[in-house]
Parts: C-alpha cells; sequence; structure tokens
C-alpha cells in the first residue's frame, strides 16, 4: 500500500470527526500549510541572501545594482555605468526595481538616523534581502507547479522541492542580483498558471464554475481549487511571461515551445482567448518596458532589439569568451543539476517515452464497483493527462533552451537557469520512486552521501571561493567609514575625507558603488570595452585596455605609459593622489598626461612580483591581504587578493 501524503491525513481526520470531508476547512488548513512553507523558504532564502561571501559574475552588480544607485543617487554618487547602459541594450525594468529599494532604504536611515557603518550595511543588504524573496517565490512555485503534476501533499511534489531547496546552484546563484534570477521566477511563476487544462470545450469563469457544484470539481485545473479564475490565471501568466522576455530576449524560447502545443490543440474559442490575450497583455507590457526606458535613457528605445542585434548580428557576445559545442551537456546542465543529473535523465525518458504511465507515486486510484466512483476515475484519468501534458512539455522545453543556446558561440551556465525548476520536477519522480519509503540501507547511505556533496559544494562555492573580491570591498570602505569618523562631520576642512584606490585587475573583478558606498572613495579600474563600432575584420588583433595591460611582457610598459613617475611617490615625493577626489572612474586618467598613484593600490597575488621589482623603492606597503581562491580558469586572477597602501 503506497504512503498516505499529508492531505489525505488531514482529509481522513476531518472524516473521522465529522463523517464526511469537511471541503473548505480542509482547503483552509491547505492554504495556512503552504503560507507557512512561504514563510519558511523565505527566512531560508534570506539567511542564504545574506551569508553568500563570494563573486560569481560581474552581471551581478553591473547590469542591476550600478545603474540602479544611479537611478536611485544620480550620477555624483559615481555609479560604474558600462558600455550595454550607453548603447541601450538592457531594460531600465530591472534596475528600476533596486533603484525603489536603494531609495527606500535611504529614507529609513535617515528616518533612524543610522551611523555611517549601519547605512552602508543597510544598503547592501537591502537589495539582497528582496533578492531573496524572488528566490524564495521560485523555490515556492516550483513545489506549486510539481503539485499541479503529481498531485497535492504528494511526496513527489514535495521531492522536487526538496531538490530546490538542497540544490548547489540554488543556494549558490538564486539570491544574487543577476537578470537571470528574476527571470527564472518569473518564468516559474508564469509556467504555474498556464492553462494546462486545455484544451476544452470554452474557458469556463471561475463564478460559472462553482455554481456547477462538485461535478465541474472533476473538471477544474490541476493546478488547484484557486480564488483566482482561469481567465485571470492566463493573464497573470502571459504578463508574467512578457516581462521575463523583456528582461532577458532568450526568455522567448521557453515561451515558444510551451504555447505552440497550447494554441495548436486548442479549439476556435481557446484560440481566439489566447491570441487576443497574449497580444493585450504584451501591449500592456512593452508599453510599459518603452515609458521606463524613455525615462531612463531620455529617448525612445527598444532594448530587446538592440541587445539581439549587438549580440547576435554583430556577434559582439563572443568577444567575452567562446565555448564548445558541448559545453552545456558537459559542463553546464551537470553544474546546474550536481548529484540529481541521474534523475534528470530518466525523468525525461519518462517525460518524453513513457505517457501512460500516471506520474504520482503517492497517490493511486482504488478501483470499486460503486457506480459513484466513475466520476473520480474520470476526473483521476483527466488529471493524469495534464500531468503527463505538463512534464512532456517541460521536457521538450528544457531541449529546446539548451539546443538553441547551444548555437550561439558564447554560452554560460546561467543562461539556463530559467529551466532548473522543469529539471528538478523533471527529476522528482525517478529520485522519490528510487528513495521509496521505507528506505533501504544500502539506499539511505546514497541519500546521505548526496545530502553531504551538495552541502560541500554550497559551501564551498558561497564562503570560499572568490571571496577575497568581496572582502577587499569591505575592508576599503571600512577603512574609509573610519577616517571620515575620525574626521567627526566628515567635512574636508577637518582632514582628509578622500580615499583614491586603483584597481589592477581583470576588469569587472570586484562590485563597485553598490560595495564602494561613498562616492568619496575615487575608485578606478582597468576597462574591457568591446570593439562596438570596430569592422569584423578587424577584431582579431583588438585588445581592451585590461589586455594591453597583461599582454607580454607584462604590465610596466603599461605603467610607464599611463602613471604618473615613480619619483612622486619615493620617500621623498609629496603627491599622494588626494587630487582625485569625486572622480568618476570612467574619466580616470587626465586629458592632457598622466594619472597619480592612488592611495591603494589592488591586485591579485599573480601580479605581485612584478610590480614589487617595479615598485621598489617606494612608499608603497602591503596593507592588507585575503584569501581568493584555490584555483581559476583565469591565471590572471589566482591566488590571494592584496593592497598596498602609500604609507603616511
Amino acid at each position: 500500500m503506497p504512503p498516505r501524503s499529508p492531505s489525505d491525513s488531514a482529509t481522513a481526520t476531518i472524516t473521522r470527526r465529522t463523517g464526511s470531508p469537511r471541503r473548505s476547512d480542509s482547503f483552509s488548513d491547505y492554504r495556512e500549510s503552504r503560507l507557512g512553507i512561504f514563510v519558511l523558504l523565505l527566512g531560508l532564502r534570506i539567511v542564504n541572501a545574506l551569508t553568500l561571501r563570494t563573486f560569481f559574475q560581474p552581471d551581478e552588480y553591473f547590469q542591476s545594482l550600478e545603474p540602479a544607485w544611479q537611478l536611485a543617487f544620480g550620477q555624483q554618487s559615481h555609479a560604474w555605468i558600462t558600455w550595454e547602459w550607453r548603447t541601450q541594450l538592457r531594460t531600465s525594468l530591472h534596475p528600476g526595481l533596486f533603484a525603489v529599494v536603494y531609495q527606500v532604504a535611504a529614507k529609513l536611515a535617515h528616518i533612524c538616523d543610522f551611523g555611517l557603518p549601519v547605512q552602508a550595511q543597510l544598503f547592501i543588504a537591502a537589495p539582497k534581502v528582496v533578492q531573496a524573496v524572488f528566490a524564495a517565490l521560485l523555490d515556492c512555485y516550483t513545489w506549486k507547479l510539481a503539485e499541479s503534476t503529481y498531485g497535492k501533499g504528494s511526496r513527489t511534489a514535495f521531492t522536487a522541492l526538496a531538490l530546490s531547496i538542497c540544490s548547489p546552484w540554488q543556494w549558490f546563484c538564486s539570491t544574487r542580483t543577476l537578470s537571470n534570477c528574476l527571470e527564472t521566477t518569473l518564468t516559474s511563476i508564469a509556467v504555474y498558471y498556464w492553462p494546462w487544462q486545455w484544451p476544452e470545450p470554452r474557458l469556463k469563469s471561475a463564478s460559472a464554475a462553482d455554481a456547477r457544484g462538485s461535478q465541474t470539481q472533476s473538471n477544474k485545473p490541476i493546478a488547484g481549487k484557486e480564488s483566482l479564475g482561469p481567465l485571470p490565471r492566463l493573464r497573470l501568466s502571459l504578463l508574467l511571461a512578457a516581462f521575463a522576455c523583456i528582461l532577458r530576449p532568450t526568455n522567448l524560447l521557453i515561451w515558444l515551445t510551451i504555447s505552440f502545443p497550447t494554441l495548436w490543440n486548442a479549439s476556435s474559442r481557446q484560440r481566439y482567448i489566447l491570441i487576443r490575450e497574449v497580444f493585450l497583455c504584451g501591449s500592456a507590457v512593452i508599453g510599459c518596458s518603452l515609458l521606463s526606458d524613455r525615462f531612463y535613457y531620455q529617448v525612445w528605445t527598444f532594448p530587446p532589439l538592440r541587445f539581439l542585434y549587438f549580440n547576435i548580428v554583430q556577434s559582439l557576445a563572443v568577444f567575452y569568451g567562446r565555448n564548445r559545442p558541448d559545453y552545456y551537456l558537459t559542463e553546464g546542465l551537470p553544474l546546474l543539476l550536481t548529484t540529481a543529473l541521474p534523475f534528470a535523465v530518466v525523468g525525461f525518458w519518462q517525460a518524453l517515452f513513457q505517457h501512460g504511465q500516471p506520474p504520482s507515486i503517492s497517490q493511486t486510484p482504488t478501483p470499486s464497483d460503486d457506480p459513484k466512483s466513475a466520476p473520480a476515475s474520470q476526473s483521476s484519468n483527466q488529471q493524469d493527462a495534464v500531468s503527463n501534458r505538463i512534464l512532456s512539455r517541460l521536457a521538450w522545453t528544457c531541449i529546446t533552451l539548451t539546443a538553441s543556446l547551444t548555437l550561439i558561440s558564447h554560452k554560460e551556465v546561467r543562461f539556463l537557469y530559467p529551466i532548473l525548476s522543469f529539471l528538478h520536477i523533471l527529476s522528482a519522480r525517478p529520485l522519490a520512486s528510487f528513495f521509496s519509503v521505507p528506505i533501504p540501507p544500502s539506499r539511505r547511505a546514497i541519500l546521505t552521501a548526496c545530502l553531504l556533496i551538495n552541502l560541500a559544494i554550497a559551501g564551498y562555492a558561497s564562503q570560499v571561493h572568490q571571496r577575497g573580491v568581496i572582502d577587499v570591498m569591505d575592508y576599503l570602505r571600512q577603512k574609509h567609514e573610519s577616517r571620515l569618523i575620525q574626521n567627526e562631520s566628515g567635512s574636508p576642512s577637518k582632514g582628509i575625507t578622500t580615499t583614491t584606490v586603483g584597481f589592477l585587475m581583470p576588469c569587472h573583478s570586484t562590485p563597485w558603488r553598490s560595495h564602494l558606498v561613498y562616492p568619496s572613495i575615487s575608485a578606478w579600474a582597468l576597462s574591457c570595452e568591446p570593439p562596438l563600432y570596430i569592422p569584423l575584420s578587424s577584431r582579431s588583433t583588438y585588445l581592451d585596455e585590461a589586455d594591453q595591460f597583461y599582454v607580454s611582457p607584462g604590465p610596466v610598459p603599461w605603467l610607464e605609459a599611463h602613471m604618473a613617475s615613480l619619483q612622486t611617490i619615493t620617500a621623498s615625493g609629496s603627491r599622494s593622489g588626494r587630487h582625485w577626489a569625486n572622480m568618476d572612474p570612467g574619466f580616470r586618467k587626465e586629458q592632457h598626461g598622466k594619472s597619480e598613484w592612488p592611495m591603494e593600490l589592488v591586485f591579485f597575488e599573480a601580479l605581485e612580483e612584478e610590480l614589487r621589482r617595479y615598485l621598489k623603492g617606494t612608499r608603497y606597503k602591503e596593507c592588507w591581504r585575503g584569501f581568493n581562491s584555490h584555483w581559476h580558469d583565469d591565471g590572471r586572477r589566482t591566488g590571494d587578493v592584496v593592497v598596498w597602501c602609500l604609507d603616511g
């Protein structure tokens, strides 16, 4: 006899007490349990966000928090605005969200009269907490979509939730302020609200369904007894899908795969409704995007089209790296799934080639000669058909997105992130079956090993690997805070209130103003602008500033050509780079002349020996060193992060 699910137990308890199940009480209890689970997920993800100490992708800062910082505090805040924003490649909707978060945090800091260190920590934590809400919603809607597939309260649905919670990739990535993370959450919610019960004779309103009583209950969507009617559900799905496509145009591949079969199999009435709602919802979101971008860029523009033009037509994405054609199969999917990979393979096979098998393993229909059981049996068959439809469509969506992105030379694991919840749902059935209760000792050992492996990967990736580039920003900010506090009100007349910092690192190796916070920390770093207006035939020889710095014979020729004479920083030198105050990092060099040496130099350990030889005899001394990584695929980023300061 299969194990009873939590929903079965609750219903049985009510039946024993009253003689018959009370649907309203059971539904109310179920909604409360859902809310309780979401609260737990939210607490988990907030802890996840606030304890994350490592660096992953520059886009986490430069494509969201930096433009948001400028939106919230103006150009005088000296956020670093990259070339994508100057060429209108990105929608302002995503940073606009975090700009509101920064403004709320600033108001709160002003009202509560927080001190400088607390204000800075609030500005750093606020976007993380907001992103934690989206991460919790992703976990929650992965579970809800699994319930739509495997049945409410089913053990298999809870297995999908457990996969999401225990996923190292989720712990490492879901609370970061990448557009891919918001895209993934929006996609998962939109897929949950998609009309999976179609085709049906017509789209019924929620009120008509309620009037039909128990007969209608069997025809309701498998997604659950929601207060939201079918048409509002469809509109919500389309609105969220449209926003996801505006954020990342490649998300359109997911919705083409999901919507075309629905449109093909739908009745004429349903086709009319779907096309009408796509037009209305799409127009509303595009209009919202146009107005937002008009406000941000001060011109009428449509970033998704420019994004496709620059990255595909002009092939600028290749400037940031090429990957093998098998990258997503040999690296991408294994990194996303880790120990769940074997179960995902089995889940794909079952979804694509075993349509007749009921997906739920914890709820088995009980045969009966009672004629009253016929409607229940018919309802069960309908639910199985919808469940198989969902699984098959999710599998094909994963295949379509992976295959399509494989055709693009520039590949990253995060580009596949929107399908991770689908992969967890596909993995849930074979995983729950493999570890069926009671779990044999041998399989219990396998389960324990899988959990320990996931825990080790999540811990190392989120707490150890590439943490130095985050820690150094805290060191620089806190050192600057101590200067301001020592000078009481921070008035320039009372002492040094400006810190100058130079980052001799590959471009975008650290966060920027979102972690430096104070505009009086005047910093610059090596840039890596792509060859925007250089013909394709000439791009093979193009070197950005960071490439020029590292190219053979090393950084010394670049330093001699771009930095002031070393005589200015010897024991007898007098200048210390204080004149940098409030200089935009994009305009580091003086128009005529060379840059002054900063008060702090930041670089990776791999560069230490060359700088030691070049700066020998100057007033630079090591003042901070922090562990960054045990290994790195970029040799320029190996070793510790080191800070040298001008003494005195």
